[in-house]
C-alpha cells in the first residue's frame, strides 16, 4: 500500500540521514520514478523533505522530524531488533512487513537508545544462511498472495482450500481446517486437520490458496509447540522403518546416533569399535546415514544394505578410476 511505503520512506531518511532516489528505490523495491512521486506527495503533505544537489546529494529530512517511544528501554529495544533479524517471517510471507516494523522501532527509540541498540543488534547473528562448512540453507520461498491467504484463514478461523503438490504426487485441491503455522529452519508449515485427521502441509508446496466463508472446525485454544512435537514423533516412528546392525568407530558414534531414529542395542568390541543396532525411517534413510560414515562405519546387516552400499562405492570408484 502506498501509505505504508510513504511511512517507510520517511523512516529510511530518518535512519540514514540522506539517501539518493536510486537507493530509496532499492530499499522500497519500486522504481525511481515512484520514489520521486512519493517525495512530491510527502512535500505536499507538509513533511519537511528536501533535495540536496551534487555528487553526494540525495533526499533528506529537516532535523527534528521524528516521533518518540519513551516506554522502551535499551534491552527491550535490543530484543526487538534481534528478533527482527530472524528469517522465519520470510517463510510466512511477512519479510517486507517485518522490515517496515523494524524501521519504525528504530526510528521511535529515544536518542539515548537508538544508536547503541542498533549497533549491538549488528553484533548478533541468528540462523545464518551459511554455516562453518559453507552449506547454504535452502530457505523456502512462498508467494506473498498464497502466504496472505493462509495467514488470513489461520487468524480468521475459516476453512481453507489449497492446491497442494505432495511429494511424488500430482497437485490436488484439498479443503482443510487450519490450526496454526510453524517455521523450522526457514521452512514454513501449515498445521491443519482434514476430515478430522491431523495434516501437516509445507507452505512452499502450496500452489494456490483460497479462504472460504465456512468457519473452521478447530479448538478455541492450541498449544502449537506440543502439536508440532506430537506430529514430529508420529512422523519419526511411522513409515517403512528398518533395523540395521552397524560396526562403527567410537569417534563417529554421535554422528550415527544423531541421524538414527533409535538405538536398540550397543556394546563395545575388543578392538574398541562399537557394535550397535539402530533403526532408520526407511531404506533410503539407512543408506544415506551409513554412506556418511564412509570407512568409519560398516553395515553388517541386512544384506540388501551392504549390497546397496557396495554398488554405490563401486560406481564411484569406476567413475574416478581412470584419467579425466
Amino acid at each position: 500500500m502506498r501509505a505504508d511505503r510513504l511511512v517507510s520512506l520517511v523512516l529510511l531518511l530518518r535512519r540514514h540521514g540522506r539517501l539518493s532516489a536510486a537507493a530509496l528505490a532499492r530499499e522500497l523495491e519500486v522504481s525511481t520514478r515512484t520514489v520521486l512521486r512519493d517525495i512530491e506527495a510527502l512535500s505536499a503533505a507538509g513533511v519537511p523533505v528536501y533535495a540536496e544537489r551534487g555528487r553526494h546529494g540525495g533526499f533528506a529530512l529537516l532535523p527534528g522530524f521524528r516521533t518518540e517511544l519513551t516506554g522502551l528501554n535499551h534491552d527491550e529495544a535490543l530484543a526487538l531488533l534481534v528478533a527482527g533479524s530472524r528469517r522465519g517471517a520470510q517463510a510466512f510471507g511477512l519479510g517486507s512487513a517485518l522490515a517496515s516494523a523494524m524501521l519504525k522501532v528504530v526510528d521511535a527509540l529515544p536518542d539515548s537508545y537508538r544508536d547503541t541498540a542498533a549497533g549491538a543488534a549488528e553484533r548478533l547473528l541468528i540462523d545464518p544462511e551459511t554455516d562453518l562448512l559453507a552449506r547454504r540453507s535452502d530457505a523456502d520461498e512462498v508467494p506473498d498472495a498464497i502466504a496472505a491467504e493462509v495467514l488470513r484463514a489461520v487468524f480468521a478461523g475459516h476453512k481453507l482450500q489449497i492446491h497442494y503438490a505432495a511429494v511424488d504426487q500430482p497437485p490436488k485441491w484439498r479443503t482443510v481446517d487450519p490450526i496454526g503455522l510453524v517455521t523450522i529452519r526457514d521452512r514454513g508449515y501449515l498445521l491443519a486437520t482434514r476430515s478430522g485427521a491431523d495434516r501437516t502441509y509445507r507452505l512452499s508446496r502450496v500452489l494456490a490458496a483460497k479462504v472460504l466463508a465456512e468457519p473452521a472446525q478447530r479448538p478455541d485454544r492450541v498449544d502449537l509447540d506440543r502439536a508440532w512435537q506430537e506430529r514430529s514423533t508420529r512422523f519419526r516412528t511411522g513409515g517403512d522403518q528398518v533395523t540395521v546392525l552397524v560396526r562403527v568407530n567410537p569417534a563417529r558414534r554421535e554422528d550415527l546416533v544423531g541421524t538414527a531414529l533409535a538405538v536398540l542395542a550397543e556394546e563395545a568390541e575388543p578392538d574398541g569399535r562399537l557394535l550397535m543396532e539402530v533403526t532408520f525411517q526407511d531404506p533410503r534413510h539407512a543408506e544415506w546415514a551409513l554412506w556418511q560414515l564412509a570407512t568409519n562405519g560398516e553395515a553388517l546387516a541386512p544384506q540388501w544394505l551392504r549390497d546397496s552400499l557396495r554398488d554405490r562405492a563401486t560406481a564411484i570408484a569406476t567413475r574416478y578410476g581412470g584419467s579425466s
